[in-house]
């Protein structure tokens, strides 16, 4: 598909003039990473993530339509019309995060609505209200922007069902992950559930860069019901977003090498997951975080997001894995807290592991027992 399958043409707005839907979007955690990008919102290589579960964004979305005949104020009535023609030609929102109202939220909401109006040219007919909230801490190196903008993307999708009916399920998938890419790239992956392709690579089918695809291949048993204990190590908001990060890949002196590298990754992880090899499975996941941290220590400025309790972590999976043969591994996403990867079957004994070695160096003890997800859910509105 291409961009242009997207542009909604034809639509009644007669036959949705009020209401709300709410989505339940998970978050998601990339194996293989992507960290540059092109405009707009292209990734520079291939990721591979797994869609998380207990980490997810609960978003609603008022809508009703503009009143489009002025209200009789005091003023000129040039003056009303000017008023009711501006209000007619912009985007019309209010958004609410955690029960508080958050006009600082605004402006990322404004250039995603700007991004997607050409595909969704309904959005300045509506007065909006988003209410959301995350089961997790904002900001704090958890794929929040993944969760929060995919759920703003199926809920403008769910208002697009509404004035065109006839769209198929899978085209609703692939336009909602086309759209969340707009407001986030990660967003795109987390739409669907399992493990999800996002970028195009000649050796994986049907990917592509403007969605997030499903993994094509069947997945081994021994990556069925993989967890994600994640370690709250820092709760706080990072110090370097990811879009700056992702700004500073351009004329990294080594970001044609490190595109090079996850590419590869993706045909190693391809295979990996289909031949159940967990030992090479939690090499190339550790090689990856490391990578994508490596990249931010050698970029101009650069910066650590990782902290000393990351790294102690860290040491502490390194140990425990040479003396238990275990199957357990690290991630990071962009951010001090670990994602800790193991299959079902260890499930007893690293919790055990994580409880009694590592919860220490979470921040109050923190943390989230997650595990692979099957995606977004529609809910009854909250």
């Amino acid at each position: 598909m291409t961009e242009t399958d997207f542009i909604l043409s034809n639509f009644e707005t007669s036959k949705a003039s009020k209401g709300s839907v709410t989505w339940k979007t998970p978050s998601n955690i990339a194996l293989v990473k992507y960290w540059g990008k092109q405009e707009p919102q292209l990734p520079e290589n291939t990721s591979i993530s797994f869609t998380l579960d207990a980490c997810f964004t609960l978003t609603s979305l008022e809508y009703k339509l503009k009143n489009r005949q002025p209200e009789l104020v005091s003023g000129s009535h040039n003056e009303m019309l000017k008023q009711v023609q501006h209000d007619l030609n912009s985007f019309n929102f209010e958004i609410y995060f955690e029960g508080e109202k958050k006009d600082d939220f605004k402006p990322k909401i404004q250039k995603f609505f700007e991004r997607i109006e050409k595909y969704v040219p309904f959005l300045k007919e509506y007065e909006f209200v988003i209410k959301s909230r995350n089961s997790f801490p904002h900001s704090s190196g958890i794929a929040s922007s993944a969760s929060g903008m995919s759920a703003l993307a199926l809920c403008v999708m769910s208002l697009e069902k509404e004035l065109n009916p006839a769209i198929s399920e899978e085209y609703f998938n692939k336009k909602a992950s086309f759209l969340a890419r707009l407001g986030s790239g990660s967003a795109c992956r987390s739409i669907e559930g399992g493990l999800i392709v996002w970028g195009y690579h000649t050796e994986v089918e049907e990917s592509s860069n403007l969605f997030g695809v499903k993994f094509p291949y069947k997945v081994h048993e021994n990556f069925k019901n993989y967890h994600d204990t994640i370690l709250l190590v820092d709760e706080g908001e990072k110090q370097v977003s990811s879009t700056v990060g992702h700004q500073l890949m351009y004329n990294h002196p080594f970001a044609q090498q490190r595109f090079k590298q996850a590419n590869d990754n993706i045909l190693k992880i391809s295979e990996v997951l289909q031949n159940g090899d967990l030992k090479k499975f939690v090499e190339i996941v550790e090689s990856e975080a490391l990578s994508l941290h490596a990249m931010m220590m050698t970029s101009n400025p650069y910066f650590i997001l990782m902290k000393p309790n990351t790294l102690k972590i860290i040491n502490k999976i390194w140990e425990y894995r040479a003396a238990t043969k275990s199957n357990i591994c690290f991630t990071l996403d962009a951010g001090a807290n670990v994602h800790v990867l193991f299959p079902e079957a260890e499930k007893e004994t690293v919790n055990n592991f994580i409880i009694n070695e590592l919860i220490q160096f979470c921040q109050e003890n923190h943390y989230i027992c997650d595990r692979i997800g099957h995606g977004a859910k529609r809910l009854s509105n909250i």
